[in-house]
């Protein structure tokens, strides 16, 4: 039974190259964001993203998928009012165009930290915003996923989806 339970936990254990990609590519964008998070929990599996604006874009190379960045309204409000330097109430066409320079920075950040693994991609795409919450994403099988949740310490955030941010990224082998 011990050999059980070690195997079903190394069966969930993340990719260390994919983790620390993605906290160190999360950390970097947002310090430059004057926003601070912290990592709370990932999964293997994607999940139901809860936040309202979603950063979406595609990588391709020696693997091809794709990074998603969700974040909670007041999350993103907070970074790219950081990033501008300017204090944001409310979305707005700039606060938009401003998260998906933030997924840009991230996807960069993971470029940048897979570059010598297995999991390189040379090239990403064109990021994509998404404002709103019922959707879902249909995804290919045979994908290696790793959602990473981070949350922001918000004085205004009662709750706690809105303090979350979730980073996903997918990819395939090729």
């Amino acid at each position: 039974m011990a050999s059980a339970t070690l195997e079903a936990s190394n069966a969930f254990a993340a990719d260390p190259d994919l983790l620390n990609s993605i906290t160190d590519a999360v950390n970097s964008a947002l310090t430059m964001c004057d926003t601070q998070v912290r990592c709370v929990g990932m999964s293997s599996v994607p999940l139901r993203e809860k936040g309202l604006v979603t950063g979406m874009i595609g990588v391709h190379g020696a693997v091809s998928g794709f990074v998603t960045v969700n974040l909670a309204e007041k999350v993103a409000l907070a970074a790219v009012g950081g990033l501008l330097q300017e204090e944001a109430d409310h979305l707005t066409a700039q606060i938009i165009d401003g998260v998906g320079e933030i997924t840009n920075l991230i996807a960069g950040g993971i470029k940048k930290g897979l570059a010598k693994t297995k999991w390189a991609f040379s090239n990403v795409t064109v990021p994509s915003v998404i404002v709103g919450q019922s959707y879902d994403i249909a995804y290919a099988k045979g994908l290696k996923f790793l959602s990473v949740a981070f949350e922001q310490t918000h004085s205004e955030a009662i709750m706690l989806d809105e303090r979350m941010m979730q980073v996903t990224v997918s990819l395939l082998r090729l």
